[in-house]
């Protein structure tokens, strides 16, 4: 019996995603929960699995199409019986705008890129007829290339982007060289879309402070062998600048609001998210309840997301809900910057790097070890006078942790 795969609903506000990786190939054979493709949203890269043991009888979409929720992107055979190939199926209703592109049964595996693809059309090639040299025997441009060579099919004003092709069938250096263009990624296309409706959409201010870090810094220095022995997790920095937020919003409530069409929702719960960085771009998990949390349920936290970031195994559900944002620019170096606001929220803390540096104190100078705080916000509900107090709050709460742990 046929059964569809589909793409899964992809979470908050997210309707589209891109097929990044087809982990099985037509005619293998899968288990129940084993994964069948990898999809990537401009929040989240998540693996779509099996519903029961089978064989995939068909595939769909090619990598690096479009998709939407509930498009059809293989065909499991649970009977373990391969679909006969001419089965017909109303695709019309589901399809995205590009299908994977089969020359002959023997090339199956041999997806064509769209340079190969574009090289194989004009000049009227037969693939399954051409030896491939790349992963899994796949064709390269090289291997068209020299197909054509060899069959004295190319000439001059054609082969503008070839010019010489050397005996291993790598093009000599030339002019265009010194650039490459090439199509930007799905997922940077939505990002870059999400950034700039951002900026479109609310009336963005961006105001800064900054924090001794002595306290925190000798608190930390103090506990945290114990806190490893005693928690089983490193006591970071991340989790007191949440904690430090939450008493914040508490006292500032239109920074944890959002403006939906003529109406301020706020909200008496705190989900922060956590922005962490991965090959494919920055991701935002959110810690779900952050008040009812401890320092080290946070810790914790934070610990396995970034660990799911890098292993690209992010659910939607780590991503949605959040209220609050927290950005921490100084692992990188960043010794200030102005985040962006993660829409719908009203509010980002940009955190940057420790750095040493003379400070006045009393009528002393001493070399303390500090770091700027920006607070992006949205001016539409949330006043200067607010927003600077919001950030003053946290300066106070994190140059005297007592506050946090008292909560005042």
């Amino acid at each position: 019996m046929p059964i569809e795969i589909k793409v899964p609903p992809l979470g908050e506000s997210v309707v589209e995603a891109t097929v990044a990786k087809w982990i099985k190939k037509k005619g293998d054979p899968v288990k129940v929960d084993e994964p069948i493709v990898e999809l990537e949203t401009d929040k989240v890269t998540l693996e779509v699995p099996s519903p029961t043991d089978g064989i995939i009888a068909n595939v769909l979409v090619s990598e690096g199409s479009s998709v939407e929720v509930e498009n059809v992107l293989a065909i499991l055979d649970e009977s373990n019986k391969t679909i006969l190939e001419d089965q017909t199926l109303d695709l019309e209703q589901n399809k995205p705008q590009e299908q994977i592109n089969l020359s002959s049964e023997s090339n199956i595996n041999n997806e064509l890129s769209p340079a190969v693809r574009r090289l194989v059309e004009e000049h009227k090639l037969d693939p399954s007829s051409i030896k491939g040299s790349g992963k899994d025997g796949r064709l390269t441009k090289g291997d068209i290339l020299s197909n054509l060579i060899s069959k004295d099919k190319i000439q001059k004003n054609n082969i503008s982007d070839t010019a010489i092709i050397s005996n291993n069938n790598k093009p000599s250096p030339n002019k265009d060289d010194r650039e490459k263009r090439v199509p930007m990624s799905k997922i940077r296309k939505i990002i870059a879309h999400r950034l700039k409706e951002a900026q479109n959409t609310a009336a963005m201010l961006t105001t800064f402070n900054e924090v001794d870090m002595t306290a925190v810094i000798n608190l930390r220095n103090e506990f945290k062998d114990d806190f490893l022995k005693n928690h089983n997790i490193k006591l970071g920095f991340m989790s007191f600048f949440v904690k430090a937020s939450i008493i914040s919003l508490e006292e500032f409530p239109a920074v944890n609001a959002e403006i939906v069409d003529d109406e301020i929702i706020y909200k008496n719960y705190y989900n922060i998210g956590v922005a962490v960085g991965t090959p494919q771009g920055l991701v935002v998990p959110v810690l779900k309840d952050a008040q009812d949390k401890n320092i080290a349920q946070i810790e914790n936290e934070i610990a396995n997301f970034a660990f799911k970031a890098r292993e690209g195994k992010l659910l939607p559900s780590d991503l949605n809900g959040g209220t609050f944002t927290i950005s921490n620019g100084g692992i990188y170096g960043s010794l200030m910057s102005t985040p962006i606001l993660n829409r719908p929220q009203s509010g980002i803390l940009g955190m940057h790097k420790i750095q040493k540096r003379p400070i006045a104190i009393g009528d002393n100078i001493e070399i303390r070890p500090m770091m700027y705080l920006a607070l992006s916000y949205d001016h539409r509900i949330i006043d200067g006078r607010e927003a600077v107090s919001f950030l003053i709050r946290i300066k106070e709460s994190i140059e005297d942790p007592r506050r946090i742990l008292l909560n005042i």
